[in-house]
């Protein structure tokens, strides 16, 4: 069995409307939530609304392997305590997913773990409320979760990215912002040319 965690975002589906056509072991795959924007079920700017769409409705996952972030509950806090103890039902007590994607932002953010949010000194929980970032909270796995996966998968699109990742790349960047904070041992980048740097980019060319 292998557990999966995936980030929202335009990038993403994308990969996942590829990864649906191929053969695999579904049956033995569940599919966790990286991150939530905290909207009402069906919501489009809800990243469960896609990835049913594309896994589920449209696509060969079992309904019941898709693990939603339980953004719709009244108690977040509590809310987030049973989603961790969800997945580590799955993936084991510490949690470790054995693979986790993760997205890059123009601001250093990944997953919704932002710059300056009190949720990136999160060390006791692997799951957390967030404040607000473009006018929503969000629910996010936090450092430690990502750090322990057995594999991360960064995946970059786009010009505006091009700066960060090239810090993150280099592993240093003035400030520390949070994507850097995320384990880069035996990490996987997938970028396209536009965000590469362009040595990189002229290497490959």
């Amino acid at each position: 069995m292998a557990v999966v965690a995936v980030s929202g975002g335009e990038t993403p589906w994308r990969m996942l409307e590829r990864f649906r056509a191929l053969d695999l072991p579904w049956r033995r795959i569940h599919v966790a939530q990286v991150d939530e924007r905290v909207v009402p079920r069906g919501d489009p700017r809800r990243n469960l609304t896609r990835l049913e769409q594309i896994l589920v409705d449209d696509g060969p996952l079992p309904r019941g392997q898709l693990h939603a972030m339980p953004v719709d509950a009244v108690n977040h806090g509590v809310a987030a305590a049973e989603y961790q103890q969800r997945l580590e039902a799955l993936a084991g007590c510490p949690l470790v997913l054995d693979l986790v994607q993760l997205g890059l932002g123009a601001d250093g953010h990944t997953a919704s773990l932002v710059p300056g949010d009190r949720v990136l000194d999160v060390a006791d929980r692997d799951a957390a409320l967030t404040g607000e970032y473009r006018g929503l909270p969000r629910m996010t796995l936090t450092f430690p979760a990502l750090n322990r996966a057995r594999q991360r998968l960064w995946l970059v699109t786009g010009a505006a990215k091009a700066a960060r990742l090239r810090e993150l790349l280099a592993g240093d960047a003035a400030g520390r912002p949070p994507a850097l904070r995320v384990d880069r041992a035996g990490a996987v980048v997938v970028a396209d040319a536009e965000a590469l740097p362009p040595t990189l980019s002229r290497r490959r060319g």
